[in-house]
């Protein structure tokens, strides 16, 4: 299975992204904003000493190939790339404040209902084609959201907001064939970083005393931020947006799991329920993946 490195790329990305509150949690004492703009810049530094380091020559080749575009395609590479960046800055704000500021649940629930979306997206926008049992997976997991949504419904606008924001910059990112994918990534965090610059000239950012807040900052700039982006859009060159989007399961799931077993949030039965529908509906969609994948292990 020659493209089964992406699909470990994407199930990697989406596991990381599961723990996200576990650096997130222990610095809510300071403000969404100012988590954002700390997260911004770490990454936007770490990133852009990377490539001026390790990855110049791969990037100047980038700007020659972008010179070379015919006009269409120039257009639309530079489309899909800012378009991809704001969506990014949107989703990432609204993911942090969800988690400090509601609770990690209404975070989980964003992730749950964006695999849908963005599967149904892939087949209207990207025109790929689905199985039927994909789409009685697809209408298992719609049963798990509902359900979900019916035993907590408080915060429902900011999850639909985090989950169709993310949903966007996959599909997006999937027709993004222009270039190396991490001098996309690149890009995009310089746009966020510019575009949040406004911002803190006018209403400021505290600077945390706390050492511990920049060890957090920094996981969060490289463990939950660079490496899984990367990993992300490095999958997207070689399994559908489809697959990926319904890995994005992998995600909720963990972070479902923390809520009940670390931070003791309250859970009831519908929500156990709707849980192992959509881990259910995870397997069934990726059925044919997995099974070639214990074939090739056997032989």
């Amino acid at each position: 299975m020659q493209n089964f490195k992406y699909y470990i790329s994407a199930f990697i990305a989406f596991m990381l992204w599961g723990f996200f509150s576990l650096a997130l949690k222990p610095i809510s004492y300071v403000p969404s904003f100012d988590i954002l703009f700390y997260r911004i810049s770490f990454s936007a530094i770490i990133i852009i000493c990377f490539t001026l380091f390790f990855r110049r020559k791969i990037f100047l080749k980038d700007i020659d190939t972008f010179k070379n575009l015919p006009q269409k395609e120039k257009r639309k590479g530079l489309y899909l790339t800012l378009t991809g960046g704001i969506l990014l800055g949107i989703n990432w704000f609204l993911f942090i404040y969800v988690v400090n500021q509601i609770n990690v649940q209404s975070a989980s629930f964003a992730y749950l209902v964006c695999p849908i979306i963005t599967t149904f997206l892939a087949n209207i926008i990207l025109k790929e084609k689905l199985q039927k049992v994909q789409w009685i997976a697809i209408l298992i997991s719609f049963i798990g959201c509902l359900i979900c949504f019916i035993s907590n419904s408080n915060n429902l606008f900011f999850a639909l907001v985090v989950a169709f924001t993310y949903a966007f910059y996959l599909i997006s990112q999937r027709s993004n064939i222009y270039f190396d994918k991490l001098n996309i990534l690149t890009v995009q965090i310089i746009l966020i970083f510019i575009l949040s610059l406004p911002y803190y000239f006018v209403n400021g950012f505290s600077i945390p005393e706390n050492p511990s807040f920049y060890i957090y900052i920094f996981a969060i700039a490289t463990l939950f931020t660079l490496v899984p982006l990367y990993m992300n859009l490095y999958a997207l060159k070689g399994a559908p947006a489809s697959n990926v989007g319904v890995m994005l399961y992998i995600n909720p799931l963990i972070a479902f799991m923390l809520a009940i077993f670390y931070y003791k949030e309250d859970i009831n039965t519908l929500q156990f329920v709707s849980y192992f529908l959509i881990l259910l509906s995870v397997f069934i969609f990726n059925y044919r993946i997995l099974t070639n994948l214990t074939k090739k292990i056997i032989k």
